[in-house]
């Protein structure tokens, strides 16, 4: 096992529980608040065993995942724009449960739950399907247009289930105020996405052509 890696991603997943946890317990002025550990979990325990079977089978891409450094300044905007989105839904999610603002069924938590999930189950079929999939824009050494699976869908699947993800982890919470903060995420991730085609199209071969056969960006039928 490369204790390097592990050392690294194990510090980086115990620093985002921290974190998150902060964000969302701080703010709610308690820890006996259910919809918060209800995220917690659906988030933490399915991304430390896939970080757990990455570590073991892929490492290099454990790796590229573990890299946000960003080379292009419009993506480190992209990065800050995030940030500053999701410290807002947490931290609204939160007060909304320690205030009683607008009090979503919990039943709708738990559908909202249940479409993470099969959005973390997508998320691991685009890894296994793109072993180039990297949470930087670049191109790397002989990397090849992946047009199969998801890919043949839509060209940029990770998106479509971070989409999914993203807007999820809200509902879970309860906050209907704070999906409405995550609603940015799509104007965000559009300016990312267009940065990232120009990359491609100037750098990997053959996705200019991609771009032809396959329409939607993101949600088929749709964008």
């Amino acid at each position: 096992m490369n204790m390097r890696l592990f050392t690294k991603a194990i510090t980086k997943f115990v620093v985002g529980v921290l974190i998150i946890g902060a964000l969302i317990f701080i703010p709610a002025g308690t820890f006996f608040f259910f919809r918060g550990w209800l995220l917690m979990g659906i988030l933490f325990v399915p991304m430390f065993f896939a970080g757990l079977f990455m570590l073991i089978k892929c490492p290099e891409l454990l790796e590229k995942r573990l890299n946000v450094k960003e080379e292009q300044n419009e993506q480190k905007m992209v990065i800050i724009m995030s940030a500053i989105m999701f410290i807002a839904a947490f931290v609204i999610a939160g007060l909304n449960y320690r205030f009683g603002w607008i009090v979503m069924p919990l039943w709708v938590s738990y559908a909202a739950a249940a479409v993470f999930l099969f959005a973390y189950i997508l998320y691991a079929e685009v890894l296994r399907e793109n072993a180039y999939l990297s949470r930087t824009v670049e191109v790397q050494e002989n990397q090849k247009v992946i047009d199969t699976g998801l890919y043949g869908i839509v060209r940029h699947p990770m998106y479509m289930t971070t989409f999914l993800l993203f807007l999820s982890m809200p509902i879970v919470l309860g906050s209907i105020i704070s999906f409405l903060i995550t609603l940015i995420y799509i104007p965000i991730i559009g300016k990312r996405i267009r940065n990232e085609e120009k990359v491609l199209e100037e750098g990997l071969e053959g996705y200019a052509e991609y771009k032809k056969r396959v329409k939607y960006k993101v949600i088929p039928f749709i964008w």
